[in-house]
């Protein structure tokens, strides 16, 4: 059941939290609840932490939007204290938020919908660090985190394998690097708003996703109309595959010199960034819809059971 009948709903905006992602998650939240209180709602902000059932319990809200990115908050965790709690909550729903934070899960699904993807492993830091688990060049991340959070790129002609950092997760993604430019599209319900282009210096990293001149968004992106229709084909697939509900965001690479074989999906977000520089709010703007009417729709489009 939506919420979009209620009298001004109480909404707790759930942010922060324990992940490697907590700033931006913060950052996000208070974005997102400015914009709620200024579309009528009623607005509590949560940090989310171990007393977060009693809390909420104390609070007692119609809706719970989740602006929390990362761990905990994107990978089922959240999403199923809220079912348990009975609170009707946005984004996707448990088995989503899993899977899509799961990028070897991700794939795992997507390929077996049809749609295209690079070559990955997973494999232990010391296995990465004593010799090359795939021909260079390769990129090694965490496959269960966001935000290109701790992302190693290793050239193609290097000799040895890469040093990590001690930070690292013992088990790491290792997948064959995709040249070219970076493409991304949200879906929100069914329909895809978009296409940007980031363009940066360099790799997109978390730097570059969060800091104000960190890089340039393209909205819409100035490539040919297949490569358009085909993100936004693509995105639709992926976010309806996985289950997703709300929005997504669909990540790319684009290699120009091999056409649509060279566009690859590297992965789906299920709570992607709500910040000033941030890319899905870009292209509900760019649909016709300002950041406070798309919290908004999130708030009306929540509900249990996703």
């Amino acid at each position: 059941m939506g919420v979009a009948s209620r009298q001004s709903p109480k909404v707790v905006v759930l942010k922060g939290g324990p992940s490697a992602e907590r700033e931006v998650s913060l950052s996000s939240g208070r974005e997102c609840a400015a914009a709620l209180r200024g579309e009528g709602f009623e607005v509590v902000e949560l940090d989310a932490g171990p007393d977060l059932v009693t809390r909420l319990a104390e609070i007692s809200p119609d809706v719970v939007f989740n602006a929390l990115h990362g761990r905990w908050g994107e990978d089922g965790c959240v999403q199923g204290i809220l079912e348990w709690l009975k609170i009707p909550y946005t984004h996707s729903g448990v088995l989503a938020s899993s899977m899509a934070m799961d990028k070897e899960v991700t794939k795992t699904v997507l390929r077996a919908a049809g749609l295209p993807l690079t070559t990955s492993r997973l494999a232990t830091k010391a296995e990465i660090e004593a010799a090359h688990v795939m021909a260079p060049p390769y990129v090694v991340k965490p496959f269960n985190e966001g935000s290109s959070v701790g992302v190693y790129i290793v050239n193609e002609g290097a000799n040895t394998p890469p040093r990590l950092s001690d930070d690292m997760p013992e088990r790491l993604m290792v997948e064959t690097y995709v040249p070219g430019r970076e493409l991304t599209t949200t879906v929100m319900g069914d329909r895809a708003l978009g296409v940007t282009d980031i363009i940066s210096e360099g790799w997109y990293d978390y730097h570059a996703k969060y800091s104000a001149g960190g890089s340039r968004h393209e909205v819409p992106a100035n490539v040919p109309k297949e490569i358009y229709d085909a993100c936004l084909d693509y995105a639709v697939r992926a976010h309806q595959a996985l289950g997703c509900r709300g929005i997504s965001r669909t990540d790319y690479r684009w290699d120009e010199s091999r056409g649509l074989e060279g566009l690859i999906i590297l992965e789906v977000n299920t709570q992607p960034g709500m910040t000033p520089t941030s890319l899905a709010p870009e292209q509900a703007a760019h649909a016709g819809m300002s950041f406070g009417a798309f919290c908004a729709w999130l708030v009306e489009d929540a509900s249990c059971d996703r």
